[in-house]
């Protein structure tokens, strides 16, 4: 615990790698349960005694569902330079996720990404993410916006419903033979995809999940397909993160998520949240180096499949029935 102070570094937490990782996920560890009073109080709940952990699989795993009853915080500071909040339908209990230094988030942001894609200023960055755009705090808005101004190209753009500007614009860049990265919501790719079909060969199509209702269920596989069909596409990427994390994973075909280096996901036993494992089926944990001021350890409501190399795939959210296995996971 008394190199922490080196931990916080940005620089520092964003090169972690190999068997570091561990290390420093067990040091996180030990800093949260002394100084994240919800964190603590929810080890003690499980009569975990902190002195006894010497793995990552033995870890507690906060439920994410905290973020909406408490506020997550390690240490003893009240100014956050942002907030991510979830989304929500009216009256429903939104998730927060108080951010007290940016740079982090920025940090671990670009390093994962330039690690899969190369620098963003390679890329002009659209987004068509409606609904996030119309609300305040989207942390997926966040990256977008970050992610455009270290691309630095005047097309980058954000697009609600304007189909037709988006549409001359891909085509644009598609004659200029511009790298471009198309990152949207997955209600709004398929709609845009119905619309408009055309060749677009020099771009990346990334979604980053978001159905709600808002059409006909698809597999992950029938929309992909879709997608590729419509664009003429190889593939179709994917994007995984969410308010609780500043850490992200890409799949770059197939929805097989390979997580950036701030990030590990692990699977519990659907029946027993203490059961953990680095590879398997079952419900997603993730460590998130990242949540240095937070909860670095965050047990999702996602299911999923955790393959021995690391890389993972979500294969839905836990139902009412699913959630009553987990009745450890409340305070």
């Amino acid at each position: 615990m008394s190199n922490i102070s080196s931990l916080i570094n940005p620089e520092n937490i964003i090169r972690v790698t190999g068997n570091a990782f561990d290390a420093t996920a067990l040091e996180l560890f030990r800093y949260q349960h002394a100084h994240n009073d919800i964190y603590r109080q929810y080890c003690d709940a499980l009569h975990i005694n902190a002195e006894h952990i010497g793995s990552i699989t033995q870890i507690p795993f906060l439920p994410i569902s905290f973020f909406k009853s408490h506020r997550v915080q390690t240490g003893s500071w009240t100014d956050a330079e942002l907030l991510f909040e979830s989304s929500g339908t009216t009256g429903e209990v939104t998730s927060k996720h108080y951010v007290k230094e940016a740079d982090i988030y920025r940090s671990s942001l670009m390093h994962g990404f330039t690690l899969q894609y190369g620098s963003p200023t390679d890329y002009v960055i659209l987004a068509l993410l409606p609904s996030y755009l119309e609300r305040k705090n989207a942390s997926l808005v966040y990256m977008a916006k970050e992610l455009m101004q270290a691309s630095g190209n005047p097309e980058n753009g954000f697009y609600i419903n304007e189909w037709e500007i988006l549409r001359d614009k891909l085509a644009q860049l598609t004659t200029q033979n511009q790298k471009v990265i198309l990152l949207g919501v997955t209600f709004a790719l398929l709609d845009f995809a119905e619309a408009y079909p055309m060749p677009l060969h020099n771009t990346i199509v990334m979604e980053t999940g978001g159905m709600k209702g808002r059409r006909k269920e698809m597999t992950r596989t029938e929309m992909h397909d879709y997608l590729q069909q419509q664009w003429q596409l190889q593939a179709i990427h994917s994007e995984y993160g969410m308010t609780e994390l500043l850490s992200q994973g890409y799949a770059k075909e197939r929805g097989i998520y390979t997580p950036t280096n701030t990030m590990k996901v692990l699977v519990r036993d659907i029946n027993d949240p203490l059961d953990v494992s680095l590879s398997g089926s079952g419900c997603i944990n993730i460590i998130d180096l990242a949540n240095i001021y937070s909860c670095t350890f965050i047990a999702t409501e996602d299911i999923g499949i955790v393959h021995p190399d690391g890389s993972f795939e979500i294969l839905g959210r836990m139902d009412h029935s699913a959630l009553r296995g987990c009745s450890l996971m409340t305070v």
